[in-house]
C-alpha cells in the first residue's frame, strides 16, 4: 500500500500491562480526576463531542474534544490543533493491557509553540514513558 507522501510521522504507541482491573484503569484514564492524577489538570467529561481543556502548565490550556468513547475499552480525543490521543484497554482476566496512541504527526507541521512535529515527537515519545510510569503507580497502588 502506498501511503500519501504528506510526510506523516509514525504514531507514538506505548503498550503495557497493569496489575489492575480494567475498571480501575478506565477510571484513571477516562475521568477528570483520574487524568489529573497522572497527566494534566483538565475539565474532561466522558461524553462524545465534549470540548474540554488540558492545562499544560507553562504552555497554557490546550483545547480538546472527545471523538470516541466506548467504556471501558476505548477513548479518543483531539488534542490541540493536530493531535489525537487514544487510550485502548483490554481485560486480561484481572490485569489490563493499556495502549496509548498519540497520532497526528506530520514532519512539515509546526506546533502552536513554533516547533516542528519532528522535534516535538521525539520529546513526547520519551515523555510518555515517564507519564505512563505515573499511571502505573496510580492504578497499581
Amino acid at each position: 500500500m502506498d501511503h500519501d507522501k504528506k510526510n506523516t510521522l509514525e504514531d507514538i504507541r506505548k503498550t503495557q500491562v497493569f496489575k489492575a482491573s480494567i475498571q480501575k484503569v478506565w477510571n484513571a484514564v477516562a475521568t477528570a480526576e483520574g487524568i489529573a492524577a497522572w497527566f494534566m489538570p483538565n475539565n474532561f467529561q466522558p461524553i462524545a463531542g465534549y470540548e474540554f481543556q488540558l492545562n499544560a502548565g507553562p504552555f497554557g490550556d490546550s483545547p480538546c474534544k472527545v471523538t470516541e468513547i466506548d467504556p471501558p475499552n476505548r477513548l479518543s480525543f483531539k488534542w490541540g490543533k493536530d493531535w489525537t490521543l487514544t487510550f485502548e484497554l483490554v481485560d486480561l482476566e484481572g490485569d489490563t493491557q493499556f495502549t496509548l496512541i498519540h497520532s497526528g504527526w506530520n514532519a512539515d507541521t509546526v506546533t502552536e509553540f513554533g516547533e516542528t512535529h519532528a522535534i516535538v515527537r521525539d520529546r513526547m515519545s520519551q515523555g510518555w514513558g515517564g507519564i505512563s510510569h505515573k499511571l502505573r503507580e496510580l492504578v497499581e497502588a
